[in-house]
């Protein structure tokens, strides 16, 4: 048996006036994700734990099977096992994103989707600037790491950029202010802005019209987590298609096969062709692969409709299409179709709504549902499940 799991990062959304009350996915043209959930099953899947934020970080682990009320200790530690940053225990792991700060508040999450080689200059700077406080490990964009020989630092409580943009900058830093570990990060960070303003890269984005990435942002900090090897915990040898070191590094943790892709980009621009061939070809040595797109959940916080139908299309198209093309050569097989989260054009941010899944197999169980979206699901026969419950449900199809 083989088994693909298809993941449209915050793909769910809610209903838009501009679309005449349609959510995005049902404003899409996705006849083959209608045809998984009209021969399949379909139902509602909680990948954030109550307490938990919505993040990609919880809810992909739920996805893959783990409780993350058991195995999270944080976003920068997932993130670190992708990107060469081998963490110690007592170490702590903070994600790094180059941000805008813009009259104290914080412009952009992204600092324009700065690209990866001008990250690179920028991380040899801070590098320099504050090497006895930590380590910058350069990842992709203006996804990156700060690690830390301090365990203490992981208790203090850090915000994801991209849920306050607009907002002040020095009302969002790390907490307790008081805190002796929070007050030498948030100068850092604060910091960070009298080295990057000037540097010739900056310089350079501003002359262009880009933003700046003149700050830097810590936040989803961890220490290294123990977790049991997918294969120990389901009998079976796993692969991962993605272009963000997060998902990548959650596959390094559980002994999955990262797979790279070229011009697997994590953005709009990400080639969902040569996703869909690598996949397939991934199925020849590996019993089941995790095929995720990250450009719905950009479009999402950018609160781009048309991006976010683009993307959604694209994947149904060039992905799923390819899939049940190719998987009939395999004789058993299953599919699924899934976002992580939801994350809606109105709020531009995660949620912890359920989300839908669909998943068909050559078993042939099927249930009266004939579209795949927020509301169909609802009326599925696999109801609202727990999402850590998802791949044994999906295994036994």
């Amino acid at each position: 048996m083989k088994y693909v799991v298809v993941i449209g990062d915050g793909m769910a959304d809610y209903p838009l006036e501009e679309l005449n009350n349609k959510t995005v996915l049902q404003a899409s043209v996705i006849p083959n994700m209608d045809f998984i959930a009209s021969n399949g099953t379909n139902g509602l899947l909680k990948t954030v734990p109550e307490g938990m934020l919505p993040g990609s970080d919880v809810a992909n682990l739920s996805i893959m099977g783990y409780d993350p009320k058991k195995y999270y200790t944080g976003r920068g530690p997932l993130e670190a096992a992708s990107i060469g940053a081998d963490l110690q225990n007592g170490e702590v792991a903070f994600r790094c994103n180059f941000i805008t700060s813009k009259d104290g508040k914080l412009a952009d999450f992204n600092a324009n989707h700065i690209s990866t080689e001008e990250a690179k200059e920028l991380i040899g700077t801070l590098n320099q600037e504050f090497g006895e406080v930590g380590k910058f490990y350069l990842g992709v964009s203006y996804r990156h790491l700060f690690v830390m020989d301090n365990a203490e630092f992981a208790s203090l409580k850090s915000t994801p950029p991209h849920d306050v943009v607009g907002e002040g900058i020095e009302e969002n830093l790390l907490k307790p202010y008081d805190d002796k570990n929070a007050e030498l990060l948030n100068k850092v960070m604060c910091d960070s802005v009298k080295i990057l303003e000037d540097h010739p890269v900056n310089k350079k984005r501003t002359a262009n019209g880009k933003y700046p990435a003149n700050m830097i942002w810590l936040w989803g900090q961890g220490t290294k987590p123990n977790m049991v090897p997918f294969a120990d915990k389901y009998g079976l040898e796993g692969a991962t298609i993605t272009g963000v070191d997060l998902i990548k590094g959650l596959g390094s943790y559980l002994g999955l096969t990262n797979v790279d892709v070229p011009g697997a980009t994590g953005y709009f621009d990400t080639d969902y062709t040569q996703k869909a061939n690598y996949a397939v070809n991934a199925l020849n040595d590996h019993d089941l692969v995790f095929v995720h797109v990250e450009a719905p959940d950009e479009a999402g916080h950018a609160g781009d409709i048309t991006e976010k139908i683009k993307a959604i299309e694209s994947i149904d198209e060039k992905i799923i299409g390819k899939l049940l093309d190719e998987l009939p050569k395999f004789d058993n097989y299953a599919i699924s179709i899934l976002p992580d989260h939801a994350t809606p054009i109105s709020l531009k941010t995660h949620t912890t709504d359920a989300i839908p899944y669909a998943m068909c197999s050559t078993n042939e169980v099927k249930d009266n549902v004939n579209q795949y979206n927020e509301f169909s699901a609802k009326m599925g026969s696999l109801g609202t499940i727990e999402g850590h419950k998802f791949m044994k449900s999906f295994l036994d199809i």
